[in-house]
């Protein structure tokens, strides 16, 4: 009986062994899909000469426009009545004439940008000689 009982048990260990082990999992892959994004977006930072920075982001296929001055953001929708580029809500506006930008708070007329670009020279000009 002892001889026997030994080998049983080396048995029954083994078999315990081998009959816990499962396999490995599987590893898991999640892909997210990102939907494209078509919107037609430009985004510029301007300057003025007091060291002021705005930054506009225009939204041309949502027409809107996202102003950012002074830690603050400002949602703007695309004024088709105004000159050039013109975008406004109840309290702001902001419009980009010929260079000329500006955003302004409309119920007490004051300006919170302004600034007024340079016109690009352009090279010296050519005269033909005859």
């Amino acid at each position: 009986m002892k001889k026997l009982l030994l080998p049983v048990l080396f048995g029954l260990t083994i078999i315990s062994l081998t009959a816990c082990k499962h396999p490995g999992k599987e590893t898991e892959t999640i892909t997210a899909v990102v939907p494209e994004n078509t919107d037609d977006i430009s985004k510029e930072v301007y300057m003025d000469s007091y060291g002021e920075k705005i930054e506009v982001t225009i939204n041309n296929t949502k027409n809107t426009a996202t102003i950012h001055l002074n830690g603050k953001t400002f949602d703007l929708k695309k004024s088709d009545a105004l000159p050039e580029y013109t975008a406004s809500n109840e309290e702001y506006q902001y419009s980009d004439i010929k260079g000329n930008i500006t955003f302004l708070k409309k119920n007490v007329d004051m300006v919170l940008f302004h600034l007024k670009q340079a016109k690009k020279e352009s090279g010296p000009a050519k005269m033909a000689s005859y």
